[in-house]
């Protein structure tokens, strides 16, 4: 890429694309989708690509691993319509949920360590009674996602008698919780069900542990590949002026 940069600052696609083990029509996919700024077009109709694009190419592939993909679209999006106040609230956003999820772990941690034969299934400690439409707003899935864990057993709300409505008690917002970061962990539902039992029963940490470990290594993960995404993103406004 210097090189072709020495000689007049010009990039064909296929200069992008190979920096980052893509193709041309990826590169050109991404401009179409305001990830990088329009390219100038040459008399014969090509696109020429300069510098100020690569920089947006590696500002959007870092992002991505700490942000996902549809946040990193909307930030570099955002940024190329002039809009850095709304890609930068996008950023905050994330790193709001990245905080979320590291305070849901550490509460599903600091439950599970209390819980003894006794408290099982009462003893939720950082978790409060709700309702089945805030519990999963709280958790960010749909409704119809918390009946499905309950159908398969996961989750066992109680009716109250006179609504009929589902109550989640402190223990059952405590499964949920738990439900959802074995899920976000990629459990199959039938792979839950007997750890949740053992949470139930009390039986101790020691059946999750591999799996709190692997979710605390992820956090660490996305929280510096978000620092990475940063700078590239800072690099790509530096050059854009």
């Amino acid at each position: 890429m210097s090189q072709n940069l020495q000689t007049g600052g010009k990039l064909r696609p296929v200069d992008l694309a190979r920096r980052h083990g893509l193709s041309t029509q990826a590169v050109r996919n991404y401009e179409e989708a305001g990830i990088l700024p329009t390219a100038e077009r040459t008399a014969s109709g090509y696109r020429v690509y300069t510098l100020l694009h690569a920089r947006a190419l590696a500002a959007f592939l870092a992002l991505v691993p700490g942000h996902g993909h549809a946040t990193a679209t909307a930030v570099m999006q955002a940024v190329n319509r002039g809009a850095v106040d709304e890609a930068f609230q996008l950023v905050d956003e994330s790193h709001a949920r990245l905080l979320h999820d590291r305070r849901t772990l550490r509460a599903v941690e600091d439950a599970l360590r209390g819980l003894t034969a006794e408290s099982a299934g009462t003893d939720a400690a950082g978790f409060r009674q709700m309702f089945i439409g805030p519990l999963a707003e709280e958790l960010g899935v749909r409704p119809a996602t918390l009946r499905k864990w309950e159908a398969a057993g996961l989750v066992r709300p109680r009716r109250d008698p006179v609504t009929g409505y589902r109550v989640y008690e402190p223990s059952d917002v405590r499964d949920a919780h738990l439900v959802h970061q074995l899920r976000r962990g990629g459990y199959l539902l039938e792979r839950i069900a007997p750890l949740i039992t053992q949470v139930r029963t009390a039986g101790g940490l020691e059946p999750l542990e591999g799996a709190l470990r692997d979710w605390r290594g992820r956090l660490s993960d996305r929280g510096r590949a978000m620092l990475r995404g940063a700078a590239a993103l800072d690099a790509y406004l530096v050059e854009l002026g």
